[in-house]
C-alpha cells in the first residue's frame, strides 16, 4: 500500500506546526542540558547543609580517580616489613576507627611483597612467607571489608628495593595485578631505568608503556581500568603531561617526617596548583601524620595543606599505636570534605606569599596566604611558617573568589566554630608557630553602608565623576 506524506490538517497552519516542532525541540534540549548538569554535579540539590561533610555523588563514568585517592599505604610505617596479617589488621582498624566511612577506602601494599625472581612462566610471585594465603585471598578479604586494594610496581627492570620491576612485562604484569590478583590501584615507581639504547624512550614513553597496557586490558575485559598513580618524583615536569596517561603523579622526591620536608614540598607545589582538577592530581607524597619529628601543630599544617591542595591522602603511620591526636587530625571531616569536593576539582592557590615577595621560591618560608573555591563557599588557608606565634591578616578581595561590597560569614574548619562576620579584612590572631588556620567564607549579604574608603582595593578607585580615591589625581599620571 502506498503511504501518503503526513500533512497538517486544515485546522492547523504550517506556521503553527513549525512553532510546535520548535517547542518540542526546545524541551528536549533543556531536558538534555539538565541531565548533563545533574551528572556533572553543578545543580544545587535541596536538603544539603552548608557544612555537612562528604556528600556522595553518583557518577556513571567508570574511569577511576575523579577525586584524590584516600586510604593507606604501607611504606612510611613499615617499609619492607610487611605481611598479610599487618595489612588486614590495618584494614580492620581503619574500619573500626571510622576512617573508611570518611572516605579512606584504599588499602595499598608498597614495595617488597614479592620474591626476588619471577617464576618459570615469567610472572611475579608473592612472597609465600609474607603472604601465605596468596594475593587474591588477601584482596578478597580487603574487598569484603568494603575497601579497594592497591599494589606497587616499577617502570624499570627492578623496584627501588630490587624486586622484579615491570619493564618489558607490562601486559603480563597488569593482567596479574588487575585480573588475577584483583587490585584496583597501581602505584608505579621510577627506579632501575634501562640503558638508553634499550629503552629508547624519554620519561613520558617509559610510563606510557604501562598506560597502554592498562588501556588494552580494560578494552579486552570490559572492566574499568586500574587507577594509575605515577611515583615519578616530579622529574621532567609530570604536571605538564602525566594527566594524559594517569590520574595522579608525584611532584617531588620522597617526603620526610619533619617540618623542613613538609615546607619544601609545599613550596614546590605552590607554583603548579593550576594542574589540580578532576582526574588530575599533583601527588605531594604519602602522609607523615603521626610519624617522626612532626609536632601536633605541624602535623595539622601538613594534613591541611595536602588536603586543600587536592593531593591524595594516604595514611602512612602504624595505626595500632596511633595517638588520639593523630586520629583527630586524620578524621577532620570538614578538611576531608574540601579534598573530596564533588563539584569543584581545583585546589587552593596562593594569593600572597607573606614573609617573602610574591612568587618567591623559598623552601623554609613558602606562601602563607591561600584561597580556593569549594561547593559551599571560599576556602582560605593561612600558614604561620615562623618559629613563634603570629597574627595573620588579609583583605578579603585579595582572593579572586571574593566579591567586593559583600560581607562574609567565617567558619573555622579546625575549631568547628562560627567566627562571626568578616567585612573587608580578617585577622587570625596568635596562630601557633608552624600552625595553620583553615576557614570557609560564605556570602552574608551587602557590607554595611558608609564604609570608608569606598573601595577595599584603593588602586584606581574612582567615582563616576572621575574623582580618584587612591591619593592620586589624573595630573599625577
Amino acid at each position: 500500500m502506498e503511504t501518503q506524506p503526513l500533512l497538517p490538517s486544515r485546522g492547523v497552519s504550517r506556521s503553527r506546526l513549525a512553532v510546535l516542532k520548535t517547542a518540542v525541540v526546545t524541551v528536549v534540549l533543556v531536558a538534555a542540558i539538565g541531565a548533563l548538569l545533574v551528572y556533572s554535579g553543578y545543580l544545587w540539590r535541596p536538603g544539603h547543609s552548608a557544612h555537612s561533610p562528604l556528600r556522595r555523588h553518583s557518577f556513571d563514568d567508570e574511569r577511576p580517580g575523579r577525586l584524590p585517592v584516600m586510604g593507606y599505604n604501607t611504606w612510611n610505617a613499615y617499609y619492607c616489613d610487611i605481611n598479610e596479617d599487618k595489612i588486614l589488621k590495618t584494614a580492620e582498624l581503619m574500619k573500626s576507627y571510622g576512617l573508611l566511612d570518611l572516605g579512606y577506602n584504599y588499602v595499598g601494599i608498597d614495595d617488597c611483597y614479592s620474591e626476588k625472581q619471577r617464576n618459570s612462566d615469567g610472572d611475579i610471585v608473592e612472597d609465600p612467607e609474607k603472604f601465605p594465603s596468596g594475593m587474591r585471598t588477601l584482596t578478597d578479604k580487603i574487598h569484603d571489608m568494603g575497601f579497594k586494594a592497591g599494589i606497587y610496581s616499577d617502570s624499570g627492570w627492578f623496584t627501588c628495593q630490587i624486586y622484579p620491576g615491570s619493564f618489558q612485562n607490562e601486559d603480563r604484569d597488569i593482567k596479574l595485578f588487575r585480573d588475577d590478583w584483583n587490585f584496583d590501584l597501581l602505584k608505579y615507581d621510577n627506579c632501575a631505568i634501562p640503558f638508553d639504547d634499550v629503552i629508547k624512550e624519554g620519561m613520558v614513553g617509559k610510563f606510557q608503556r604501562m598506560a597502554d597496557a592498562i588501556e588494552n586490558l580494560a578494552k579486552s575485559t570490559g572492566r574499568p581500568p586500574i587507577l594509575f598513580s605515577l611515583c615519578q618524583w616530579g622529574e621532567e615536569q609530570p604536571w605538564l603531561w602525566a594527566k594524559k596517561i594517569s590520574q595522579s603523579w608525584r611532584t617531588t622526591e620522597d617526603i620526610g617526617a619533619n617540618w623542613g620536608s613538609v615546607m619544601d614540598i609545599l613550596n614546590r607545589n605552590s607554583f603548579i596548583t593550576w594542574a589540580n582538577d578532576f582526574y588530575s592530581h599533583n601527588d605531594m607524597d604519602m602522609l607523615e601524620v603521626g610519624n617522626g619529628e612532626l609536632s601536633y601543630e605541624e602535623a595539622k599544617t601538613h594534613f591541611t595543606a595536602w588536603a586543600l591542595l587536592k593531593s591524595p591522602l594516604l595514611i602512612g603511620t602504624d595505626l595500632p599505636s596511633a595517638s588520639d591526636e593523630t586520629l583527630s587530625i586524620l578524621k577532620n571531616e570538614e578538611i576531608v570534605a574540601i579534598n573530596q569536593d564533588p563539584v569543584v576539582g581545583t585546589s587552593v592557590i596562593p594569593f600572597r606569599w607573606g614573609i617573602n615577595p610574591d612568587w618567591t621560591y623559598n623552601a623554609t618560608h613558602p606562601a602563607q596566604f591561600w584561597s580556593g573555591q569549594s561547593e559551599n563557599g571560599t576556602v582560605f588557608m593561612l600558614l604561620n611558617t615562623l618559629d613563634e606565634p603570629a597574627d595573620l591578616t588579609f583583605n578579603l578581595t585579595e582572593s579572586p573568589w571574593i566579591k567586593a561590597g559583600r560581607q562574609y560569614s567565617v567558619r573555622d574548619l579546625w575549631t568547628h566554630t562560627e567566627n562571626g562576620i568578616a567585612v573587608r579584612t580578617y585577622t587570625a590572631h596568635a596562630v601557633p608557630a608552624h600552625g595553620v588556620v583553615a576557614l570557609l567564607l560564605q556570602d552574608a549579604g551587602d557590607e554595611p553602608e558608609g564604609l570608608w574608603p569606598p573601595c577595599m582595593r584603593l588602586n584606581w578607585c574612582m567615582a563616576e565623576n572621575g574623582t580618584r580615591y587612591d591619593g592620586r589625581s589624573l595630573r599625577d599620571l
